[in-house]
């Protein structure tokens, strides 16, 4: 070994000496310190991010009829987004299931991701009382959300309308509504939609007679959960309780002639299509149909992998959460 060598070995051995550690390059970072950083947050600042979520209801009268629209918000909301509940059960138990130990509430999913979350109760659902007549129509149920979707603009006046989010049936009333009010709506999202686009329907029960004001059932509420492990035993016994509490008796429909006003190609708003993997409702030639169908090219079709008619509630939920949230948030 020359002195050369030897004079720059000696360096070399001095600086480890000198430094103890092997020296990190500016910005990189040390994995073990990285998950530790992001697993460490604290207890208090948790509990003050959740202080800060609003939550409770409101009533929105609309035609003089009261309807029930429930909410959940962050200090600053950076989305807005309403949600229209199905064609048995009402807003609480589809959107903000409350299930012991386990996430279930997709309220709560949409809040933790900065949004303002609106549910409403249409007419006979919830905590909202049946039209004077008993009897629900589609025109009705679409204009209410209409109406909804104007009072949340008004709350939050700033950024975009709201997006609108139909599940199984109120997929199809938010389309009815999206077709005629598209300047109340920023995006459209459709999951769960529960018809072949060339149906057409027969004229619904004479609204003069008596509803027939059946009562709800334990297996009616457990019926949507169709795949073997899809969500907990625990989440369904949530779900059916907390549905049979809200909706006891089911609320009843007419017109169903005005469901043939539905017209994918009059749908001109950015629509974000929600199909669960093993939707029996929701076949995929139908959903090909709509979606081929749709007037804007500024959409989406996502398949919930492992999800059937109510992948929101179940263990896939945040594949469903991550699709909404990416859609909402796209390019532009």
């Amino acid at each position: 070994m020359g002195p050369r060598r030897a004079s720059i070995l000696a360096l070399c051995l001095l600086l480890a000496c000198v430094t103890g550690e092997p020296s990190t390059t500016a910005g990189a970072v040390d994995p073990a310190s990285s998950a530790r950083t992001v697993d460490a947050t604290p207890a208090e600042g948790r509990a003050q991010a959740k202080a800060q979520v609003r939550s409770g209801s409101e009533v929105v009268e609309v035609d003089g009829h009261p309807l029930t629209v429930w909410y959940r918000q962050p200090e600053r909301a950076r989305d807005v987004i309403v949600l229209v509940h199905g064609r048995t059960w009402s807003a609480r138990p589809d959107f903000d299931l409350q299930a012991p130990g386990e996430q279930r509430s997709l309220m709560d999913a949409l809040v933790a991701e900065g949004f303002a979350v609106y549910a409403v109760d249409l007419r006979g659902y919830g905590a909202t009382p049946r039209d004077a007549t008993g009897w629900l129509t589609p025109d009705r149920a679409a204009a209410d959300v209409a109406e909804v979707l104007a009072w949340v603009r008004g709350r939050h006046p700033d950024g975009e309308p709201p997006v609108l989010l139909g599940w199984s049936l109120g997929s199809i009333i938010s389309q009815l509504t999206a077709q005629r009010h598209p300047e109340r709506l920023s995006a459209l999202v459709l999951f769960g939609y529960p018809r072949d686009p060339d149906q057409r329907y027969p004229p619904g029960p004479d609204p003069s007679s008596e509803p027939p004001r059946k009562a709800t059932t334990a297996e009616a509420a457990a019926e949507d959960f169709i795949i073997p492990g899809s969500i907990s035993q625990a989440g369904i016994d949530a779900f059916v309780e907390a549905a049979l509490a809200s909706d006891p008796v089911r609320t009843d429909w007419t017109g169903t002639e005005q469901w043939n006003a539905l017209d994918p190609a009059a749908v001109t708003v950015p629509t974000l299509l929600l199909q669960g993997e093993r939707d029996p409702y929701a076949p995929i030639d139908d959903q090909a149909k709509l979606f081929t169908r749709l007037a804007n090219p500024d959409r989406e079709w996502v398949v919930i992998a492992g999800g059937d008619h109510a992948a929101h509630l179940e263990d896939c939920g945040p594949r469903f959460v991550h699709a909404l949230v990416e859609f909402v948030r796209r390019p532009r």
